[in-house]
């Protein structure tokens, strides 16, 4: 999920640039309320999980999370590089003492979405809440796979998570030094240290406010009452099928402000936001279609707006070389391509006795396995070149990616595998074809993977490369939810089904993937090596540096060397949209975006005639 916060100097520099920002486009005419007739349709590829934004990790459940809570920061809709701005703040936080101290202060007069846990009264959005929620992401029994973004940052915090895990229970009531209401609207936040990604975790969909009464009332069916202060609401969920939300008609007073890259379709965009209330939709309509076949129908056949995403079977019909084809482009379909902040992967279980331990032969396993498996096939035939090697673990525009940083991740050569697998004893010893464990017991691989046609070419792709060196591999193949909670579980071997992307645009966001003390959260590897820990606890004190430019690319040469994953590519997102749809411009970071996008219902209903 790009302005990057790097030292205290450029802390304070940004703070006030937003404040000052000459860019700044205002307006605060009269309100008027969401259009009930412009509806938003379109799909995801992938099942949901829930809408609790402590307790979720996937890129869908936080699509909705993001358009319905909020946290105290944004990101400037327009601005590139991504920039932050103040959301449910008056203003960006304060930074003082060396920057260890943030004071947060609240915007007044936001009220949360009517609910019954509210008794009937407007329930105003208070510091408490964002201490509350904050709070949450240390309870044990939330096991939040966020935790890593703040633990052993806020002075007290992690003793309080420490005494609840002897008690039993949270205590949401003792007071933690570093996490303070100083008033009802004041919010303070005290660090151990510098933290320079602060500042990006306060505009993460996971730190965004919850009530605790409603918390409380629903209790472990949270998931299904994201009750927030954002523009919509959700209306109707029925699980891994379809999620409507709502404009929400109590949303404060809003109107577009912003920068632009000025630009023609930034002008157009400003145009169309102009002396309008937000949001400009009413409705926002979500199938989940896990097949490429009908969720690109779907779009063609105009039952939805837009397309996130071009399914890779339809990128030669609908982008043949390229440029839109011509039978779209007389549609005047708009299209959007960007290359993503994020980095696809598979990821071998460290603490499993087959493929997963830091022996030489164990290394070598996998090492084989790699070697094994051709990139290029992957990026070309089956992502029909929308994808980038990936070097290293830091993508091409996050804080930390150096461009003549080049490794041998990529590398395909079978004879390598088998010549390494040879060396280490992985051999057929009864001249069946496969090749056996160095103690002669059975090798088998499992590889899981979700069961939509999507992920069939790249399990494809997998057992001809393990084929192709004799290892005897099977496929385990379960909804991408339920992957999900294995895979944090420890229970997936290998794991096909996994990508990352960024949350914020430094380097540190993925390089946390394989921090020991993340296992079992984002490791989903379980990677434990006492070396890259030491340098990503050396990186993550420093600014944006060359210094600490050095430390990820010595922490990615370790990762290439022990091979708790298969690197795989950076993506390029391809988009379209029906001409109706206005006001679209696709992020890097945020998907908060549903409330500047507007709908031409009279275009809309002339080409459905």
């Amino acid at each position: 999920m790009q302005g990057w916060v790097r030292s205290r100097a450029t802390v304070i520099l940004i703070t006030i640039k937003v404040l000052l920002a000459a860019t700044t486009i205002f307006f605060a005419p009269p309100a008027l309320p969401a259009d009930a007739e412009k509806v938003l349709r379109y799909a995801f590829p992938v099942a949901e999980t829930g809408f609790d934004p402590v307790a979720v990790s996937d890129r869908y459940s936080n699509i909705v999370i993001e358009n319905i809570l909020e946290p105290m920061l944004a990101y400037d809709y327009l601005a590139r590089p991504s920039k932050l701005v103040a959301n449910t703040l008056e203003a960006m936080p304060e930074v003082r003492d060396g920057g260890t101290t943030y004071i947060c202060r609240l915007k007044k007069g936001i009220y949360f979405t009517d609910d019954p846990a509210f008794q009937g009264r407007k329930r105003e959005l208070t510091a408490h809440d964002y201490v509350y929620s904050l709070r949450r992401l240390y309870d044990p029994k939330l096991r939040s796979p966020w935790l890593f973004l703040i633990e052993g940052k806020i002075v007290g915090a992690d003793e309080s998570m420490a005494l609840a895990k002897k008690t039993g229970k949270y205590d949401y009531e003792a007071p933690i030094a570093g996490l303070q209401a100083l008033d009802r609207y004041t919010l303070r936040i005290r660090l151990k240290e510098p933290d320079y990604n602060l500042l990006y975790i306060l505009a993460m969909p996971s730190t965004s406010a919850l009530a605790r009464e409603v918390v409380e009332r629903y209790g472990d069916d949270i998931a299904a009452h994201p009750v927030g202060t954002g523009p919509f609401v959700l209306k109707q969920w029925r699980r891994s099928s379809k999620i409507v939300l709502e404009a929400n008609a109590d949303y404060r007073e809003e109107y577009f402000t912003g920068s632009t890259e000025d630009t023609p379709a930034d002008r157009a965009i400003v145009a169309g936001l102009q002396g309008k209330k937000l949001p400009l939709i009413g409705r926002v309509e979500v199938d989940i279609i896990e097949e490429p076949q009908p969720l690109w129908l779907a779009f063609i056949n105009q039952e939805h707006d837009t397309l996130e995403g071009l399914p890779n079977e339809f990128v030669n019909i609908a982008v043949p070389g390229g440029k839109l084809a011509p039978n779209l482009a007389k549609q005047n379909i708009q299209i959007e391509r960007e290359s993503q902040l994020d980095l696809t992967f598979t990821f071998y279980n460290m603490d499993n006795p087959v493929i997963g331990g830091y022996t030489a032969e164990k290394v070598a396993l996998r090492r084989a396995l790699n070697l094994a498996y051709n990139n290029n096939e992957e990026i070309f035939l089956v992502r029909k070149g929308q994808a980038v090697q990936a070097q290293g673990l830091v993508p091409p525009g996050a804080a930390g990616y150096d461009a003549n940083f080049r490794t041998e991740t990529g590398q395909y050569s079978p004879a390598k595998a088998k010549a390494l697998l040879d060396l280490f004893h992985y051999t057929d010893r009864d001249g069946d074809g496969w090749r056996e464990m160095p103690d002669g017991s059975p090798l088998m691989l499992e590889i899981a993977s979700p069961p939509g046609g999507a992920s069939r070419p790249l399990d494809e792709l997998w057992k001809k490369a393990l084929d192709g060196i004799g290892i005897r591999s099977t496929f385990k193949k379960e909804r991408w939810p339920d992957l999900v909670k294995l895979g944090k579980a420890g229970k997936v071997q290998i794991g096909n089904y996994l990508s990352w992307g960024a949350d914020y645009p430094d380097g540190d966001n993925f390089l946390q993937l394989l921090y020991g003390p993340n296992a079992g959260q984002s490791n989903e590897a379980r990677f434990k090596l006492a070396a890259f820990d030491r340098l990503y606890d050396e990186a993550k004190k420093l600014p944006d540096s060359p210094r600490r430019t050095q430390l990820y690319q010595e922490m990615t040469k370790l990762v290439l060397v022990y091979s708790p994953w298969k690197l795989g590519t950076h993506r390029v997102a391809t988009s379209m949209h029906h001409p109706w749809v206005k006001g679209r411009k696709q992020h890097p970071i945020t998907r908060a975006v549903w409330k500047y996008l507007d709908i031409d219902v009279a275009a809309q209903r002339q080409a459905r005639q």
